[in-house]
C-alpha cells in the first residue's frame, strides 16, 4: 500500500485529490495539509511514501517545501502538481530534487500512475513539459540580476532594492537595464513578465 500525503490550499481541489487517490486499490491518503509550512511536520508524523504538493502554497511555496522534505525526510518522495507548465518551473523543480512533476489538467489516471512511479523510485515528468524544457534555453540572467528583478516584481522601488541588497542606486538601475536588455524587454515590467512566463521568477 502506498501512503500518500496531499498538500493543496484549495479545499475543493484537495478534497477531489483525496477522493481520487483513495479510489485506487493500492493507495491511501494518510494526511493532507493546506499550507507549505505544515508539510514537513505532518510528513514527520505520518511518514508517507509520496507527498503530492501543489507548487503554489501559502506559507512556504511547494518547491521550497519539497526541497526541505528531500533534505530532512528523504524516504518521502515528492510529486509536484502545477497549472504552470513552464520549462523554467520544471528546471527549478528538478533543482529542488523533486521526484515527479505533473500538470493539474492531466487525466486522473496519469496522476495515479505518477504516484506509483514516484513511489517505485522513478522520476516522473510530464512528457510534453520535458520536451519544452529540453528545447528552451537557460536563463540568460545572472543570479544578481534575477534577485534585483524579483524584488522589482514584488513592487520594491529601486531605492529600497539598493538598501536591501547593499548596492548603490546606479548599480540597481544597471542590473534592471541589463536584465531588460538580455530578455529583449521593453522595460522592467515587460522583463518581469518574460521572466515569470519562462519560470525564472
Amino acid at each position: 500500500m502506498i501512503d500518500v500525503m496531499i498538500a493543496e490550499d484549495m479545499h475543493m481541489v484537495r478534497g477531489a485529490l483525496i477522493a481520487l487517490l483513495d479510489l485506487e486499490p493500492d493507495m491511501r491518503v494518510v494526511a493532507d495539509v493546506s499550507s507549505g509550512d505544515r508539510i514537513l511536520p505532518v510528513a514527520r508524523q505520518f511518514r508517507p511514501h509520496v507527498a503530492v504538493i501543489d507548487i503554489d502554497l501559502p506559507g512556504t511555496d511547494g518547491l521550497t517545501a519539497a526541497a526541505e522534505l528531500h533534505e530532512k525526510l528523504p524516504t518521502t518522495r515528492t510529486l509536484i502538481l502545477t497549472s504552470l507548465g513552464r520549462p523554467g518551473t520544471l528546471r527549478r523543480a528538478l533543482a529542488a530534487k523533486v521526484s515527479g512533476f505533473v500538470l493539474k489538467d492531466a487525466p486522473p489516471s496519469e496522476l495515479a500512475d505518477a504516484v506509483r512511479g514516484v513511489a517505485a523510485g522513478r522520476r516522473v515528468i510530464d512528457s510534453n513539459l520535458a520536451l519544452s524544457a529540453w528545447d528552451s534555453g537557460e536563463c540568460p540572467l545572472t543570479g544578481r540580476e534575477l534577485e534585483v528583478l524579483a524584488l522589482a516584481a514584488d513592487g520594491t522601488d529601486a531605492d529600497d532594492i539598493a538598501g536591501r541588497l547593499y548596492l548603490s542606486l546606479g548599480t540597481v538601475r544597471n542590473y534592471l537595464t541589463s536584465a531588460a536588455t538580455k530578455l529583449n524587454a521593453r522595460n522592467r515590467v515587460d522583463a518581469v513578465r518574460i521572466a515569470r512566463d519562462a519560470g525564472w521568477l
